[in-house]
């Protein structure tokens, strides 16, 4: 430290507090970045890298950017997972008397960007914080740009990734001595930055004052104490924690939200082509927020969904009123987000015009609301707080159009303060004089070109050509200035009024400064009522929303039962939408006590799949409160929705297609109850044909015995067909297809029974694989079909059969070869005796377990 420069060791001290972030250092109109900061930033950003002497013996490596700028680089660099952390001059430089003192004022994160391109106006900014306990883990969660916070107790560092996941936050505050394990895992699975906050405090806050449990109170808390030391201002607008319960709504994991593409596609990442896609018909900001959060938390109360279902019904009857309310909505500003901004301090005074002409249509959209004819309806209008004191406050202070800028005036209204308005009437009637006085010396001395004019460096002066110079009497102005063709002179009357007016000017835009942040400070009194009408005018925007898309979409109110499903003509409501201009072909599916489980057979191609992600979202639509798309649909209120659809290797985790095959599968097996729905879609190919088949059989058989579930389960092991006479709630169903002159015809319906065929080439064909390959596929088949070497199913399969197939490579051990079993002692016989008598499939894992090793003893 000693050999460098007294700024740069101010720089190092500075850079050791924020070791985990680029430090934007103010020198004059540029933030600098020093040493590894500079190499980093200049490849990140793709700016110059370059150097200057910092007092040691090598040049210190240097990047910068203009600070009227910086805001876009800091962007980037948020957008990458980064921290910047604002370092300004807290000095006047002129006044320093040795380094200028500077300060970090700001810790800008992923999670606490307030504006930018990085916040999408309907998407949540959540940043999380994840505390380790014996029993669990506490998740507290905020949004700085609207104010929101929640917290919720889970048991299992899965469900805390899921939840992470499905808010999309993009930053998580954990403690130094939470397990790496954990960490890594929060990072990679939920692709976020991870900051550390060790601080402890005492503080009691009032938004936090309901949390009963000690666990949500420290979690919450390690949040609240990060942001308040990384932001250093205003957390005023941080509403009230609201705590819930996982088991409040339908829980749907991580892998069955991308599954079934709820907010965005497996292959693209985008939300064209989601389910979130096709319903946001919502008008504001703050209603497409409320939309995502409603589709990630479905309702499992019946009362809570037939209130939103009365509220859409009600809408769909009244469209003038609908049209009409959803004109209004669409003049509503972002209210979470501006009264988040005026918390904050970045709030401007266009801002305020947004919240003013916001506030203007609430008496409206009130009214509306009202004459919808519905007791609901019109106590939903009577809970609307017009802030009408809001209003006439903003009405009366701001100017309509005022600039972007807080210190060039022109903010506030004449009339709005009397100090205010003297100084405007000094300005004015002095620029009157001026325009007068003009007038006077053009008349007095001839001259039809002399002016009056003004700049920064000589204020105002009169100009005269040098060619009319000889018209002027000797000592009637005073000269001032030499140009090539002209003389610039001042009077003393001028100057007296130049005087007058710079003054006036001044005081002008400082006093419009310091109204305008007075009027901020009296909005911010208001922000709790904002907050609640921001909610009441999200809710009434994504209520509109499903009235417009199920009278659109033709959509039904569904029923709901204990345990039936009945879903008639059911379409899956996206692939819908995206073949607006083909005819959808519907299906139905019925599943009571006789059939909880469907196994579906057909070939490739033919639907399967979007036939049970059909089933989900009809399933999940109905318990958001919105109408869903079927001529009838009777349904039971699923707890969890669990899938295994798809295949594809989680490279991430080093995971193999097959491995997250069995993961996801265990997800379910280990977690779904009697309510929940379970979509298996070929599960067992990703291993050989007979581990598969095997596999797939002790799942159904599992699933049915055990855990009871509404299973939708598709495969292309024909051999399991057969299971509908052992299994009493299992039913088969297939997806039609017919063979025209060696062409396959898929039709997409499902009808009850098995399928025959699989059409396996037939889809390879489709796909334009080479003449020569089909032609010699079919050759291989009929070979196969006539020599008979189709497999049984294993539960079936005689022993000697075994021994004359041909050898594959096996998930399980297939048993000791002839040879080997020669070599076995009597109690080694014995014990593989013992264990070939036993039915894994009915012991519980503990008793299997245990038997185990009981047989393990006996042979060591």
């Amino acid at each position: 430290m000693a050999s460098y420069t007294p700024m740069i060791q101010q720089y190092l001290k500075i850079k050791a507090e924020h070791k985990d972030a680029f430090l934007f250092f103010r020198l004059g109109d540029f933030y600098e970045m020093f040493f590894d900061d500079a190499k980093k930033a200049s490849q990140e950003l793709e700016i110059t890298l370059t150097s200057r002497d910092g007092g040691a013996a090598d040049k210190i490596p240097m990047c910068g950017v203009p600070y009227h700028s910086a805001a876009a680089y800091i962007e980037q660099l948020i957008k990458k997972g980064y921290k910047v952390a604002i370092c300004e001059q807290t000095e006047d430089p002129k006044a320093a008397k040795g380094v200028v003192k500077r300060e970090v004022v700001q810790l800008i994160t992923p999670g606490t960007v307030m504006d930018g391109k990085g916040i999408h106006e309907t998407e949540n900014n959540f940043i999380a914080s994840v505390t380790a306990f014996p029993n669990g883990y506490g998740l507290a969660l905020s949004d700085l740009t609207t104010g929101e916070n929640l917290t919720v107790f889970i048991k299992r560092i899965e469900d805390v990734i899921s939840e992470i996941y499905s808010v999309g936050a993009r930053e998580v505050v954990v403690s130094s001595s939470l397990e790496e394990q954990t960490v890594v895992q929060l990072k990679e699975r939920c692709g976020a930055t991870i900051s550390i906050e060790d601080g402890e405090t005492d503080e009691r806050i009032e938004i936090a004052e309901q949390l009963k449990s000690q666990e949500l109170m420290t979690t919450f808390m390690r949040l609240y104490t990060y942001l308040k030391r990384t932001q250093k201002r205003s957390l005023d607008h941080l509403q009230s924690v609201q705590v819930y319960e996982l088991e409040e709504a339908m829980k749907i994991d991580l892998y069955s939200k991308r599954n079934l593409e709820l907010t965005e596609t497996i292959r693209s990442k985008n939300k064209k082509g989601s389910l979130l896609w096709l319903l946001d018909e919502t008008k504001t900001a703050m209603g497409g927020r409320l939309l995502k959060q409603w589709i990630d938390r479905p309702l499992i109360r019946a009362g809570q969904i037939e209130e939103r279902q009365e509220m859409v019904e009600t809408l769909i009857a009244h469209l003038f009123e609908r049209e009409d309310l959803r004109e209004r909505l669409k003049e509503v500003y972002d209210l979470e987000r501006l009264a988040g901004r005026v918390a904050f301090g970045n709030v401007n005074a266009r801002d305020l015009i947004q919240l003013k002409e916001s506030l203007k249509q609430v008496p409206a959209i009130k009214d509306l609301v009202a004459s919808l004819n519905h007791k609901m309806a019109k106590e939903r209008a009577e809970r609307i707080d017009s802030c009408e004191d809001v209003l006439q406050l903003l009405e009366e202070a701001l100017h309509e159009k005022p600039p972007l800028s807080l210190k060039e005036g022109n903010l506030m209204k004449d009339g709005y303060n009397q100090k205010l308005d003297e100084y405007r009437d000094a300005s004015k009637n002095g620029k009157d004089w001026i325009a007068r006085l003009e007038r006077q010396e053009r008349e007095y001395t001839g001259i039809r070109s002399l002016k009056v004019g003004f700049n920064k460096v000589f204020g105002y002066y009169i100009e005269v050509t040098k060619a009319n110079l000889h018209l002027l009497e000797d000592g009637r102005y005073e000269r001032k200035q030499t140009l090539t063709n002209a003389e610039r002179y001042i009077t003393p009357e001028l100057k007296e009024k130049e005087a007058l007016i710079l003054e006036a000017e001044n005081n002008i835009c400082e006093l419009e400064y310091e109204l305008f942040a007075e009027l901020r400070e009296k909005i911010k009194m208001y922000i709790p009522r904002l907050q609640k009408l921001a909610k009441q005018m999200s809710e009434l925007d994504a209520l509109q929303c499903f009235a417009t898309i199920s009278e659109n979409r033709h959509y039904i109110k569904p029923v709901f039962s204990e345990d039936h499903v009945e879903v008639i003509d059911g379409r899956h409501p996206v692939v819908e939408k995206v073949m607006d201009s083909q005819e959808y072909v519907p299906n139905n599916c019925e599943m009571g006590e006789s059939s909880q489980m469907l196994l579906i057979t057909g070939p490739n191609m033919s639907g399967k799949s979007t036939y049970m992600r059909q089933i989900a979202l009809i399933s999940i639509l109905a318990q958001i409160g919105c109408f869903v798309p079927a001529k009838k649909a009777v349904l039971p209120i699923f707890d969890q929705i669990f899938t295994r659809i798809g295949a594809a290797d989680d490279l991430i985790s080093g995971q193999s297609t097959f491995m997250v095959e069995m993961l996801e599968a265990k997800n379910a097996i280990v977690n779904a109850t009697k309510n929940s729905l379970i979509l298996f879609d070929e599960i067992g190919r990703g291993t050989s044909t007979y581990d598969g088949m095997a596999l797939a059989q002790a799942i159904i058989e599992y699933v049915h015995d055990h855990i009871g579930a509404k299973t939708l389960f598709s495969t292309h092991y024909h051999e399991l067909t057969v299971l509908e006479e052992k299994l009493s709630q299992l039913k088969n169903v297939h997806v039609r297809a017919e063979e025209y002159n060696g062409t396959v015809v898929f039709l997409h319906q499902i009808k009850e029974g098995a399928a025959d065929k699989s059409y396996g080439i037939h889809v390879a064909q489709l796909a334009e694989l080479p003449d020569d390959l089909i032609a010699r596929a079919q050759d291989i088949l009929k070979e196969l079909e006539n020599t008979g070497t189709k497999p049984e199913l294993p539960a079936q399969e005689p022993k000697s059969a075994v021994k004359e197939k041909p050898a594959q490579l096996s998930f399980f051990d297939e048993g000791e070869k002839p040879a080997e079993k020669s070599k076995l002692s009597k109690k080694e016989k014995q014990v593989l005796d013992t264990f070939k008598s036993i039915n894994l499939l009915d012991m519980t894992p503990l008793e299997a377990m245990n038997e185990m090793y009981k047989l393990q003893k006996k042979l060591q």
